[in-house]
């Protein structure tokens, strides 16, 4: 049996010895960002991806073993593990190859060859299995005729003794095997109306596709349309192929004794093996589609969270509302609340109010310099921006962004701090999270639950636990690849940053509150921080304002010693970091040659690298290299579209079957598949992501229905 080790290696295409170190890493308690950024020479530099898929097979194999384990100690109690057995078992690959495997032994409820057995009708199966050429079966069973047993004649003891040899015949993991996979090759799903009547499943009230081919999200809707009871849904079969293969496995000749088993294969495909393999093939597809749906909303989340800042600008924040009116709140640049106010401009009709709001906001703008605009998109969020937008000429400068995930945000802004705004009700404290959810997306969407977030498909359908831990992974990797300022990052946002979680974020928080965070050395000090946490978090979490320069950095204080040595190598002054960085510093190891610095060092090329990246722009955000976020001066309504516009949209959300552009009308118009390239495509995901601005045409609009059809290729009206 291979090891995991050789699994894993073979599986990810990557040396033995790099999967061995990056297993070690794992079970000593370290965190995949903190092995991904720093421990690139022992693992090859796998990424987080590469190393959360690897450590969540590496689970699966070693729960295979665990389970394996378990059936050996079963059988062995049973006094059955065979050698042969025991080898079948060591050669499973998967967990239901271990569960064929080991259902002929697993205690079974009361069936028809249970009840068949304790009649005494097991050695005439036997018999009819051996299938003598010249033996009569009805003969052979009159022997077994016992009406004390229910057995009346012989028709009867021919029937239990063909239901032991069905159940056998189901229990043969090799068949199984066979089927299973004739079953995903061949079969079909097949979908029909389960009641008269129209529904958003009427596409599948008469639909069929190959197991094999069909996409994952037509999988979540036909279960969740049979799940409300809209849909029947059945496998199709290649029934001869299978029943052939049924009997070619225990069928012999043709004698009576062939026939009476031949009858005992066409029950078990039927009665036993097909249901059952049909459950595991549905069971199967819908573990696909899990996996699929979660893929794509880990892919979008990251998009998201990854979006650049809207840096340098006061910005105003806008909670819509009608009858309480629109809360407002102004940030300054680095999200401090400079002031607050409520403003009735959504209702129609009470312009002496309107007017006081204009005059408010036009304050604002003129006392503190408002360059941007968040407008939350609520129930009120049309009448919101067309005031706005009406504003917008006298307020020199500034532009607006609806921020999308209102509910989102309210949920957030009941989140922060009760001290950070102790006199705040939940809308002023929506208000300023919409701002600063423009300002810096990643650091305000951590306070959400990212199943909130809504840039998946059929979340609610997904198995939960499996959706929270790439959704979480996913936060986590994000959070440490831009890095945190300690000095004033939230306890929600420190909780995501590698070896610290909410208790400690807390306990951060607390300390930093009491007696400042002035080096990343500090943070020893932190009650229940120690060496390990401090070794996984510590080049996560910037400290800008510290007089040693490598701690707004990426460095590593592990590699301190190196880059104070490396500065030193190249010509320069730690407090020459201070300025801006080391712009030149790459053109300088070249020139000293990167293995000799290496050496001399004696540290790897990859964190020679990583501290030389640093060097020359430290405290670098990857986010701000990605296109920045579109901010509008104008407002469109779907009646001022028309087939053919051609317009520039943000992509909102990336499903199986497209992608969800919002083009500034409040709704977000669908780009099909099919008419995002003019080549073919596998999956949206290999032309947009979440945040891209795309330019796209107008196909269709539907007013009555709020549908707008889009294309990204003009040709393809």
């Amino acid at each position: 049996m291979a090891s995991h080790i050789e699994i894993l290696s073979r599986e990810f295409s990557v040396q033995p010895a790099r999967i061995q170190a990056a297993v070690e890493l794992l079970d000593a308690g370290n965190t995949i960002p903190f092995i991904a950024r720093y421990r690139k020479e022992a693992t090859g530099s796998m990424d987080d991806q590469v190393l959360r898929e690897m450590a969540e097979r590496l689970e699966y194999l070693r729960n295979m073993d665990k389970r394996r384990q378990e059936i050996e100690k079963t059988l062995a109690e049973q006094d059955v593990l065979t050698d042969e057995l025991r080898q079948q078992l060591g050669a499973a690959a998967t967990l239901s190859e271990l569960e064929d495997l080991y259902r002929p032994f697993r205690p079974k409820r009361r069936t028809r060859a249970t009840v068949a057995k304790e009649r005494g009708l097991e050695p005439l199966a036997l018999w009819l299995m051996i299938q003598q050429a010249h033996g009569d079966p009805v003969k052979e069973a009159e022997k077994y005729i016992n009406p004390e047993k229910d057995v009346p004649d012989a028709e009867t003891a021919l029937a239990g003794a063909r239901d032991i040899l069905a159940e056998s015949v189901s229990d043969d993991a090799a068949l199984r095997k066979e089927l299973r996979e004739l079953l995903m090759r061949e079969s079909v799903l097949s979908t029909a109306a389960a009641k008269d009547e129209d529904s958003v499943y009427s596409m599948y009230y008469d639909f069929r596709e190959p197991v094999r081919t069909i996409a994952a999200h037509r999988i979540l809707a036909i279960n969740r349309g049979e799940r409300e009871e809209f849909l029947k849904v059945t496998l199709e079969a290649p029934e001869e192929k299978a029943e052939a293969a049924v009997c070619r496995s225990c069928v012999r000749g043709s004698s009576p004794s062939s026939m009476q088993v031949e009858e005992a294969c066409r029950d078990a495909w039927e009665r036993l093996i097909f249901p059952s393999l049909e459950r595991e093939i549905r069971n199967e597809l819908t573990d696909r589609a899990n996996e699929s749906a979660i893929r794509v909303f880990s892919q979008n989340l990251h998009q998201l969270l990854m979006q650049p800042p809207i840096k340098g600008k006061v910005t105003l924040g806008v909670d819509p509302g009608f009858r309480t009116g629109c809360k407002l709140a102004v940030i300054d640049e680095n999200g401090k609340v400079l002031d607050t106010g409520v403003g009735y401009f959504t209702l129609p009709g009470d312009e002496n109010r309107r007017a006081a709001a204009a005059r408010l906001i036009k304050g604002f703008a003129a006392k503190y310099g408002i360059t941007a605009i968040a407008i939350g998109n609520g129930t009120a969020s049309r009448e919101s921006e067309q005031f706005i937008v009406g504003l917008l000429p006298e307020l020199p400068g500034a532009a607006y962004m609806i921020v999308s995930e209102a509910g989102a945000s309210v949920y957030s802004a009941s989140k922060l701090a009760a001290e950070e705004f102790p006199d705040f009700d939940v809308t002023q404290r929506s208000a300023v999270s919409i701002a600063r959810r423009m300002q810096d997306p990643l650091a305000e969407l951590v306070k959400i639950d990212p199943k909130a977030i809504g840039v998946g498909q059929y979340q609610h359908d997904l198995k939960q636990k499996e959706l929270t831990e790439a959704l979480d992974g996913v936060v986590e990797q994000c959070v440490n690849q831009v890095g945190v300022e300690v000095s004033t990052a939230s306890a929600e946002l420190l909780s995501h940053v590698a070896g610290i979680g909410p208790t400690l974020a807390k306990s951060i928080v607390a300390y930093r509150e009491e007696n400042g965070l002035t080096s990343r050395a500090a943070l020893k000090k932190v009650p229940k921080l120690g060496p390990k946490a401090f070794e996984q978090c510590a080049g996560f979490l910037r400290v800008a304002d510290s007089r040693n320069p490598l701690d707004a950095t990426a460095v590593h204080p592990e590699s301190y010693d190196a880059a104070k040595a490396l500065i030193e190598k190249l010509g320069y002054d730690l407090k020459e970091l201070k300025k801006g960085g080391l712009p030149d510093a790459g053109r300088r190891a070249e020139e000293y040659g990167m293995e000799k610095l290496a050496g001399e060092l004696d540290i790897g090329l990859p964190t020679l690298k990583d501290i030389l990246s640093e060097l020359q722009k430290p405290g670098r955000d990857p986010r701000d290299e990605l296109p920045a976020p579109v901010l509008r001066r104008d407002v469109l309504d779907m009646k001022d579209l028309t087939p053919g516009m051609e317009l520039t949209g943000t992509v909102r959300n990336v499903i199986d079957f497209g992608a969800f552009v919002d083009i500034g009308v409040h709704q977000d118009g669908l780009v099909h598949i099919s008419r995002m390239a003019s080549k073919f495509i596998r999956h949206p995901s290999e032309i947009v992501k979440v945040g891209d601005v795309v330019k796209v045409w107008v196909v269709s609009v539907d007013e009555k229905k709020k549908r707008i059809a889009l294309t990204m290729v003009k040709d393809r009206m």
